[in-house]
């Protein structure tokens, strides 16, 4: 709702450039963190960085909330800035929570490792956006249309104080025994993860970058959609069918969580795909008849983005974390996503030229294209997982490095050794038969 508030209280001065500059920011801020960040959590550990991110979002926050200049376009770009520090910390939460989230899980309740990592990692992602949008509607039935300034500067307070919550409980964490014992903080031998890992990141980072592609211009673009086809909507119609759009994508992530055990998380991920296809060319071939009955117009739109998160949305987190040794895991993350968000980018910077040089249903039948071929990457680079233990992957991601010929140390404090310390004689057989 950010393009919408500020493009009705600054008609003149807030342009598609500048929109688009603002949506943006955030997006190279998440690119950068995600790969900063996903560096950090593997050489100094999942709480430094966990509590770096977190103090990021706060002070980018504070800062986007007191955006001024002494010029409109000056306030502009310091909310720019501003975005671009909160998107570094949200960008560096993927990497520095999910693989804090994957071995937590891992250590205490490895047979449902799936889908609680999925309730704790992308529930609260997808309910974000009803949550903000509900505190919007808030804001806005208090302070009116006469006070838009104060509606955008109060809604981005309030999101200073949600991560301020648990900002106790994660100076308060320890890093998880996977990591103890598996880091690699000196000498990482990059050429042989990559050559041990290169299908799985063709799969994780393409995958990843389609999704994006998708779901994030549809995000951030939602409210200008929906504000298009409502005829003569206000403000609070526009907020009110967008909070029903992301009422309508939830379940896909309870459906998501609950079939990653049952198919496994490859053919989930299909299944998500699939969605984009049927349901983008849904829309996209009946725009201009589906348009004119906005609520089934509204519904078929969440059903789209339901089946993004009940397939990619739920899936690429949970498969990125477990696709990688502990050594690496949150570098490997860290690329996977930041594809995923150089996609979004280029999906957001594409939008307002496909809607004005295509047409606004091509937004749609492009979304189903994108599923196709997200379908063909999963199915080919994806791996096959069923929720091993991650210790497992671990020795043998490291008889894989010794056998090559690595011997460095890994692990820290109680846990650290030589890397060809400990490992079973079965490990090594197995990782010469793969």
């Amino acid at each position: 709702m950010t393009n919408v508030v500020l493009k009705a209280e600054y008609p003149k001065q807030y342009t598609s450039t500048y929109s688009t500059r603002v949506s943006n920011a955030l997006l190279v801020g998440e690119i950068i963190g995600q790969i900063t960040i996903g560096l950090t959590c593997d050489y100094l550990g999942r709480k430094f960085a966990i509590i770096l991110t977190t103090a990021m979002i706060v002070i980018g926050g504070i800062l986007a909330t007191a955006s001024s200049g002494h010029t409109i376009q000056g306030m502009f770009w310091m909310m720019i800035v501003s975005r671009g520090i909160v998107g570094f910390g949200t960008g560096g939460e993927y990497p520095a929570s999910s693989t804090s989230a994957s071995e937590a899980a891992n250590e205490y309740t490895l047979k449902r490792r799936g889908p609680i990592f999925i309730l704790v990692t992308n529930l609260p992602l997808s309910f974000g956006g009803p949550l903000a949008i509900s505190i919007f509607l808030i804001v806005y039935k208090i302070c009116t249309q006469r006070h838009l300034s104060t509606v955008w500067r109060v809604t981005f307070g309030i999101g200073c104080l949600l991560p301020l919550t648990v900002f106790y409980f994660r100076i308060k964490m320890l890093n998880s025994k996977l990591y103890r014992r598996g880091a690699i903080t000196r000498r990482v031998p990059y050429w042989l993860v990559l050559k041990y890992y290169w299908r799985s990141l063709i799969g994780t980072c393409g995958a990843w970058f389609l999704y994006d592609f998708v779901t994030f211009p549809n995000g951030v673009f939602s409210g200008t959609i929906i504000s298009s086809v409502v005829k003569n909507g206000s403000i609070l119609k526009t907020g009110e069918y967008q909070l029903l759009l992301g009422a309508i994508s939830l379940p896909g992530v309870f459906i998501g969580a609950y079939l990653c055990d049952i198919i496994g998380r490859k053919n989930t991920m299909m299944l998500g795909f699939s969605g984009y296809l049927v349901f983008g060319l849904i829309i996209g071939c009946s725009y201009d008849q589906i348009t004119k009955i906005v609520p089934l117009f509204v519904v078929f739109y969440g059903l789209m983005q339901s089946s993004g998160n009940l397939g990619p949305g739920d899936m690429l987190g949970l498969v990125s974390s477990e696709s990688y040794a502990t050594a690496v895991r949150g570098t490997c993350y860290g690329i996977s996503a930041a594809l995923g968000k150089t996609g979004a980018a280029v999906g957001t910077q594409a939008f307002t030229p496909i809607q004005t040089h295509l047409g606004k249903r091509w937004t749609f039948i492009i979304a189903a294209i994108c599923g196709v071929v997200g379908i063909l990457v999963t199915y080919f680079f994806v791996p096959n997982l069923q929720g091993e233990d991650l210790a497992r992957d671990d020795e043998r991601f490291r008889a894989y490095l010794v056998q090559h010929g690595w011997m460095g140390d890994m692990g820290e404090k109680d846990l650290k050794a030589h890397a060809d310390e400990g490992i079973p004689t079965e490990v090594y057989e197995e990782v010469e038969h793969e």
